[in-house]
């Protein structure tokens, strides 16, 4: 179960979608629609809620689950709610540490943003931050996917995602907790959620490996898809 990054689609997933290992079944929801559903404040607890019941209604007990960014963070919380339904995770450019104050202050201006200006504004303020200055200079289409991604979401879907992740807990006192198989992955040059908070959830998952991905910022799987799918594909042969 592959859970998308915000504000992106499941299609951001593609790549590894086209990558399937032999045996192996991906599966990778819109996420947008959990956070939209009846709730005026919307939390991870209701994504959370939202993969739940997906995999219910697909009739899996079990699975390998995890994330890019607020993928990830969807993936601690659905872990804290259910760890039984786990069988390893994966867990791309993110971190366990709840927002700091300052974090805070840019999503709320964000989400001002995105209400006045609509998600074009949101796609042109994020674009720098999300790829690396390679991407940016020299791979256009990925520059001109991620754009779409993000303009492809309407205003309520991106908002209600901003209020869930400047009030998410802290994962922190979880991670000695995961004893299951987990990856990390993180790539080199992301400033949002950089080296250092990956190797942060390397150091305190006791079964955990990480993968450092050289050239890739924030969205390592669409900026190193091939480096990625194999390090996916390799944990899924040598761990589960």
């Amino acid at each position: 179960m592959l859970l998308h990054a915000f504000p992106l689609t499941p299609d951001m997933w593609r790549p590894q979608l086209e990558r399937v290992p032999d045996g192996w079944r991906f599966i990778a929801p819109d996420l947008r629609t959990f956070g939209t559903r009846g709730s005026s404040a919307p939390s991870m607890t209701d994504y959370a809620g939202g993969v739940s019941a997906l995999l219910d209604a697909l009739e899996l007990d079990r699975a390998i689950i995890g994330g890019l960014s607020m993928g990830g963070y969807i993936t601690f919380e659905l872990f804290r709610r259910a760890p039984e339904r786990f069988t390893g995770i994966l867990l791309a450019d993110t971190r366990a540490q709840a927002d700091t104050p300052e974090n805070g202050q840019a999503r709320r201006k964000l989400s001002e943003l995105v209400r006045t200006k609509g998600p074009a504004a949101v796609a042109d303020q994020m674009l720098p931050k999300l790829l690396s200055e390679t991407t940016l200079r020299r791979r256009g289409h990925v520059v001109a996917q991620v754009r779409q991604l993000i303009e492809s979401s309407d205003v309520a879907e991106i908002d209600a995602a901003i209020h869930a992740l400047m009030t998410r807990p802290d994962s922190t006192p979880d991670l000695a907790r995961i004893s299951l198989p987990t990856l990390v992955l993180v790539g080199e040059e992301d400033s949002i959620t950089p080296i250092s908070d990956a190797e942060l959830l390397q150091q305190q998952i006791p079964r955990s490996q990480l993968v450092i991905l050289p050239g890739a910022a924030h969205l390592s799987n669409l900026e190193a898809p091939d480096e990625f799918s194999t390090a996916l594909t390799n944990f899924l042969g040598s761990n589960l």
